[in-house]
Order: C-alpha cells, then sequence, then structure tokens
C-alpha cells in the first residue's frame, strides 16, 4: 500500500515559516466546506467541525481500502472569517463574524465518493452539520502568508504583517482572511499552536 503526505507534497502551502511572509500562488483545490457565522467556540461552529471531520476520515479509510489502496493523513482543518461590516471583524465582535470551515480533499476523492461517505456518516451518526456540507473547488490564486505560533488571541500583530507585506507589495487585500490550524489544540498548549495566517492580494 503507497501512503502520501500531502501536507509534504505541499509543504510551501501547509508548512510555511514563521520567519517571514511569503507570495504564494495558491492552485485549485476540493474541498469539503461547511459555512456558518458567529463565535469560533460556539456549538454551531462546533457542529461543522465535526461533520468535516467524520466526512473526510470516512474518506479516507474508504480510500485506503478501495483497489486504489492509498494511505494519506487527512488535512488540517481551515477556515475562511469575514463579516459583513469588516470592522466588526477588526474589532473582534465575534458574535458577527461569518465563517467557512473546510477541509481540503485530494484528487483522489470524488463527487461521488463524498456522497457515499456522507450516506456512511449518516447511518452511523446523527450529525446535526451533515446536510449543510459541500464538496466544491475553491481557486485562492496570489496570497500572501506566514505562519503565527501562539494562541489564536495573539494573531493580531502577525495579521497586520501580512497585510503591511502586500501593501508594501504595491498590490491590495482581496478574498477572505484564510487561516489553516496546523496543531491539534486539545493536545497542544496554546503558546505552542501553529496557524497559517493566509490572505489573498491582488
Amino acid at each position: 500500500m503507497s501512503k502520501i503526505d500531502y501536507k509534504k507534497e505541499l509543504k510551501e502551502l501547509y508548512r510555511p515559516s514563521a520567519k517571514k511572509v511569503v507570495k504564494v500562488n495558491v492552485p485549485k483545490m476540493n474541498f469539503l466546506m461547511v459555512d456558518g457565522n458567529g463565535e469560533p467556540g460556539s456549538i454551531e461552529y462546533k457542529e461543522a467541525i465535526e461533520a468535516l471531520y467524520s466526512v473526510s476520515y470516512t474518506l479516507k479509510f474508504m480510500i485506503k481500502k478501495s483497489d486504489i489502496a492509498i494511505d494519506y493523513g487527512v488535512l488540517p482543518l481551515e477556515g475562511l472569517w469575514w463579516a459583513d461590516d469588516m470592522s466588526d471583524f477588526v474589532k473582534g465582535n465575534k458574535s458577527k463574524w461569518i465563517w467557512t470551515m473546510m477541509i481540503m480533499q485530494p484528487d483522489l476523492v470524488t463527487k461521488d465518493l463524498v456522497q457515499v461517505a456522507i450516506n456512511q456518516v449518516k447511518d452511523k451518526k446523527d450529525l446535526p452539520a451533515i446536510d449543510k456540507l459541500r464538496f466544491e473547488p475553491f481557486l485562492e490564486g496570489k496570497s500572501a502568508q506566514t505562519l503565527h505560533v501562539g494562541p489564536f488571541s495573539e494573531e493580531g500583530p502577525v495579521v497586520e504583517r501580512v497585510h503591511s507585506f502586500i501593501s508594501e507589495c504595491g498590490s491590495e487585500i482581496t478574498g477572505k482572511h484564510h487561516e489553516i490550524y496546523l496543531t491539534d489544540i486539545r493536545r497542544a498548549a496554546p503558546e505552542n499552536w501553529k496557524t497559517v495566517i493566509r490572505q489573498p492580494m491582488s
């Protein structure tokens, strides 16, 4: 059985340095996604994450046991964050935040496989967010990113550094604030949490 480490293969996107902000060109990739709003940590947010991981792991084991027989690690949780009034986002008015939580899926995963996986999860669990889940391509294109190490509450200066980099490049911010959560926060101290901070740019 072959094994694929997608985080290693996509090192430029999923293993950035914390020492500097860099430009990346993010290709079109397929994601499982769930939309919601309100504070991270809310019931709606937790239900979205449970649905995403349940289907992602079901897909992983379906492919591992299939004729393809490829084993791969489930990719990390990612989030797009914004607000109708971006001042609410900047000021941290979390009750007014809007989000899309998502997990990238390798090319091995097809729309038909996703539906089979969703049906399997439905047979085993009653997940409130399962019917909100969708599978679709997402193209981010030219972006600036860096790695933040530490609790989410201390991301502010890092986000500002990314925005300043974009401005210094003579470019403008486009698209949505993007975070990739590389650490299982249940198993690590907040000072060791690793989060990719990415911002699309013109």
